[in-house]
């Protein structure tokens, strides 16, 4: 079962991100495999993401494609705009999964039973934190693990 993190009060969540899964990234040694990286977020925030982590360092290349490409299967950093099951089959080391949108997955079950780390990143705007208190409280209700880092407006 996975640890889930909340990450809250985020200043802008897409550059959180960014660093969020540089940082994650980069804790892979040379002698374990690269961490599998999975991003769910809503069309608009998966089209910026990607976008951003082509760019987002001149010193760290951050390999990522859409989980519907051809390459999804090679690449570390996968973005999405749903879970569904059937797409993510062939995906070896899912090790952290990361989710931008607002609504409770439906499968989290099947997400927490696939990953070893789930990540909520909630923004500071008004509707994201009442949406991530109610997934807090829909993961403790589930018996999850659960872990709060305050970000504090954190870009």
């Amino acid at each position: 079962m996975a640890r889930v993190d909340f990450h809250s009060q985020v200043g802008d969540k897409l550059t959180y991100t960014c660093r969020l899964v540089r940082k994650i990234f980069s804790l892979a040694s040379a002698s374990e495999p690269i961490k599998k990286i999975v991003i769910v977020g809503s069309v608009v925030d998966i089209d910026q993401l990607n976008q951003m982590l082509w760019g987002f360092s001149s010193e760290d290349f951050l390999p990522h494609c859409l989980i519907d490409e051809e390459s999804a299967e090679f690449t570390p950093i996968l973005l999405a705009t749903t879970y569904d099951e059937d797409q993510f089959q062939n995906i070896p080391h899912q090790d952290v999964f990361i989710h931008l949108g607002q609504d409770f997955l439906e499968g989290i079950e099947q997400i927490t039973n696939r990953f070893d780390r789930v990540i909520e990143v909630v923004s500071l705007e008004e509707n994201e934190v009442a949406a991530g208190r109610q997934r807090y409280k829909q993961y403790r209700s589930m018996g999850m693990e659960l872990f709060n880092h305050d970000q504090k407006g954190a870009k």
